[in-house]
């Protein structure tokens, strides 16, 4: 990447066992996070150093900061700085690996003796375990982790902030799962960290997202398996055997760029039977726009024009591209049982609400003739919402907001209901 601009670096505030930490005197509250070469298994027990894995493991944190912060996920990530560092929120860390696993295989095989290596877990499956190197990280329960009472930045980590980070690590993982899949690879499991932000008080995604953090299996064929797993297997470590690692993760730094492309694409047209409706289909196209969906506007009538109605229709249908009709027509809607009676995509009626007749004339979006199927919903954002919802299942982009916005309001809800809670105590 390009020379990165010069930094005003302060002291180092931590150093594991591959990166640094450090302040940064000009800019409170963020700090660079500084990759090294080395690698290591066992809690450092082997260790050995890695030519180029700062920049690869640099890479990888990077894009999967990126999907995910545009996803809609908290994270401390700010931007990448250079190869080998990025800049992040600065953050009191919670020390707890958050462990979450859709496949069993690894430590959980040796401590639940009778589960069989390829057992899927739907739901996933959850773990926690203290970081002590001392002690060899133990398993920690949440009534361990409840007891603890750990203040960080400020923030008492309770019942409230342990909900919250078992939900985001569930969340993160769905989305990281999802992503993979668009590369015929299983994302088997995956161990996160999240921090206090120390500006902000909240619970954020903090440390790093790279190779040493899942197993990856290809085609989900662990012969195949990209991740530190196979360095944690060599019998030997040789030259040639660190040369196959360093490739299983440059295989990996290379693909995560191809998580954050669209797999697919999509539209939403907006047909409204008159400008009078404007106010309303603008709020249509900017929630489209929050899911990365392109939106556009048309004007036609059933009624008035049916001929350019069905004109409008033939040209978004005749390029290709998956497109969802939404009609907005008042009164009595026409529009949006002429579109679903013929066309084969799919069609919503979002039809704008009057003081006077709005109740009465919802019911002609909802009394379709026989052999129309489009839905009817009357919230702007809920429309958008749907069609979003429709090409999630083709697009992992729009899908990874979809489930990181569920996340957020769910955590809002618990938030809120903290605070009243402490206002009512």
């Amino acid at each position: 990447m390009a020379s990165a601009p010069e930094l005003k670096v302060g002291q180092k505030l931590n150093e594991g066992k591959t990166k640094q930490i450090f302040e940064l005197a000009d800019q409170p509250g963020l700090v660079l996070v500084q990759s090294k070469d080395q690698i290591t298994a066992g809690n450092a027990v082997r260790k050995d150093q890695m030519e180029g894995k700062a920049a690869i493991a640099n890479r990888t944190t990077s894009c999967m900061f990126k999907l995910l912060q545009e996803s809609g996920i908290k994270t401390a990530f700010v931007k990448q700085h250079s190869d080998t560092a990025f800049i992040a929120a600065h953050c009191e860390m919670i020390p707890i690996e958050w462990v979450c696993r859709r496949v069993a295989t690894g430590s959980f095989l040796k401590r639940n003796p009778g589960v069989k290596e390829g057992y899927r877990f739907s739901p996933l499956k959850m773990e926690m375990f203290f970081k002590d190197d001392a002690n060899n990280d133990p398993q920690w329960s949440e009534e361990q982790l409840l007891e603890a009472k750990f203040c960080l930045a400020g923030l008492t980590i309770g019942k409230c902030e342990v909900d919250i980070m078992n939900r985001s690590t569930v969340a993160i993982f769905e989305i990281l799962e999802r992503a993979w899949a668009t590369q015929n690879c299983t994302l088997v499991d995956m161990k996160i960290e999240f921090g206090v932000n120390v500006k902000t008080h909240e619970i954020v995604l903090a440390d790093v997202i790279d190779n040493d953090s899942w197993r990856l299996w290809p085609a989900g064929d662990r012969s195949q398996q990209k991740d530190k797993q196979v360095y944690r297997d060599l019998k030997e470590v040789t030259p040639e055997a660190m040369q196959m690692v360093k490739r299983n993760f440059e295989w990996v730094s290379e693909r995560v760029k191809l998580l954050l492309v669209s797999q697919a694409s999509g539209r939403v047209v907006v047909l409204m039977g008159s400008t009078s409706d404007m106010a309303h289909c603008e709020k249509i196209k900017k929630a489209c726009t929050s899911y990365g969906i392109p939106c556009i506007l048309r004007v036609t009538s059933a009624h008035k024009g049916p001929d350019e109605t069905l004109r409008i229709k033939a040209e978004y249908e005749g390029d290709g591209v998956p497109t969802v009709f939404v009609a907005v027509a008042g009164r009595s809607n026409g529009l949006g049982p002429v579109m679903s009676g013929n066309t084969a995509y799919p069609v919503i009626n979002c039809p704008p609400l009057t003081p006077d007749w709005g109740a009465q004339d919802v019911w002609s979006s909802l009394r379709m003739p026989s052999g129309l199927g489009c839905s009817t919903i009357l919230s702007p954002d809920a429309a958008a919402q749907f069609a979003a919802q429709i090409f999630g299942l083709t697009d992992h982009l729009v899908w990874c907001k979809l489930r990181a916005s569920m996340l957020n309001t769910w955590v809002s809800l618990k938030v809120a209901d903290k605070k009243l809670q402490a206002c009512s105590l």
